[in-house]
């Protein structure tokens, strides 16, 4: 079986296992967030950064909710990263956006953060702000969710199919989880314009 094959394979499996439910509490609370008019910070490092920026774009274009990244500003996060620390990054810069009961914090990420492990550190220390101050938690995250998991208030969890290829397929299901929940009737405002030239 030729590699392409096997990941498309793999692919279909990830699909008919994905966690509906937990994609339908996901938009519920993206819907309650713009309806009390809060925020909504989307958190990634790596790839998932890249995806967060993308997926900042959807919601605000398409659903009309106020959405931010930190990673969006690499002078900021680079300056912060130098002067203060990589686990911190995120943390201050959500206290500087002052993170309220009202907002959500959404981490996009492939462990989901594990102190133990000083994984993704930075997440794990900005979720304990978004507890701290009562903000909304989600995640699109992979394995077992990590720490986002286990203090999120939905987190749709990205199934492991194959061991050896995690980190590509959950970086992928971020993108198709996000884009079904700025599609979501529950969520989606605007028509995306190719559909809207029809």
């Amino acid at each position: 079986m030729s590699h392409a094959r096997k990941f498309c394979d793999e692919a279909i499996q990830i699909l008919k296992q994905l966690d509906t439910e937990a994609i339908e509490r996901l938009a519920s609370e993206l819907g309650s967030l713009r309806g009390r008019g809060g925020r909504l910070f989307i958190l990634g490092v790596g790839g998932s950064a890249a995806n967060a920026s993308h997926a900042v774009n959807d919601f605000r274009k398409l659903c009309g909710i106020e959405t931010y990244a930190p990673t969006d500003n690499v002078s900021e996060l680079t300056a912060r990263v130098n002067d203060d620390g990589w686990e911190t990054t995120f943390e201050r810069w959500l206290e500087v956006s002052r993170l309220s009961a009202a907002d959500m914090v959404l981490v996009l990420s492939v462990g989901g953060g594990n102190l133990e492990k000083n994984v993704s550190p930075n997440l794990v220390r900005a979720l304990g702000l978004a507890k701290k101050v009562g903000a909304k938690v989600g995640g699109i995250v992979g394995r077992d969710g990590g720490y986002t998991a286990q203090v999120a208030d939905a987190c749709v969890i990205v199934p492991t199919v194959n061991p050896e290829a995690i980190t590509p397929h959950t970086e992928a299901f971020q993108a198709v989880v996000w884009h079904l929940l700025v599609s979501h009737p529950t969520l989606q405002k605007a028509a995306t314009k190719w559909e809207s030239t029809r």
